[in-house]
């Protein structure tokens, strides 16, 4: 038995209509489906999912800190130079950078950004990946 591998992801926030924004202009992702305020889900091209919902608390980073532990969202690439490209345009658009471009011992090349929620979010090239993104 297989799985078409993790290609959803569900996020809380305080805003989704902000964060709807954010995710569009910051990493260019296309509405999917909208069917309300209070909910809203992105694809970066039909292979993937993320929604975004309302959460229940005053403000997101206080609602997710108590409900659940989450280490960051990663964006896979197709090149090591995508992820040079990737951060001249996040940087061009006043986002936090949590770590610096960093080429990792297995061929790896990554760098990580804070959304405005407060999710670390990971731009990488992971080879693996990116061979069979190319079959």
């Amino acid at each position: 038995m297989r799985t078409l591998g993790l290609r959803h992801v569900a996020i809380q926030v305080a805003d989704p209509q902000k964060s709807k924004e954010w995710y569009m202009r910051v990493l260019k992702m296309d509405l999917e489906w909208e069917p309300d305020a209070e909910n809203v889900y992105l694809t970066s091209g039909g292979h993937d999912n993320l929604a975004i919902h309302k959460g229940a608390g005053s403000s997101s980073t206080e609602s997710a800190a108590s409900t659940q532990l989450l280490d960051h969202l990663g964006f896979a690439l197709p090149s090591m130079e995508d992820v040079d490209e990737w951060y001249k345009w996040v940087q061009s658009q006043n986002v936090k950078i949590l770590r610096e471009i960093k080429t990792h011992r297995d061929g790896a090349r990554s760098f990580y950004m804070q959304d405005l929620n407060g999710i670390a979010i990971q731009m990488i090239y992971h080879p693996p990946i990116a061979a069979r993104a190319q079959k």
